[in-house]
């Protein structure tokens, strides 16, 4: 099964917001500026550039969240 197919076709703004966090929080969690997220907002996420991708795809996947110690 694929899961996450058609993921890179979704804007970054969507996709954080379906995580329910903000620009502040995601730029937190990766740990980069916030205007740095939101000059990628309105871009699709296959089209953010490298390094920033390999950053925010699992947070913004909500893989990050398997790594939680309950």
């Amino acid at each position: 099964m694929f899961f996450g197919f058609g993921i890179g076709n979704k804007r970054v703004k969507d996709l954080r917001k379906n995580q329910g966090l903000t620009a502040k929080e995601l730029a937190m969690c990766v740990k980069v500026e916030t205007i740095e997220i939101l000059k990628i907002d309105e871009m699709k996420l296959k089209d953010v550039p490298e390094p920033l991708k390999s950053k925010i795809t699992p947070i913004l996947k909500g893989k990050h969240l398997d790594k939680i110690p309950w």
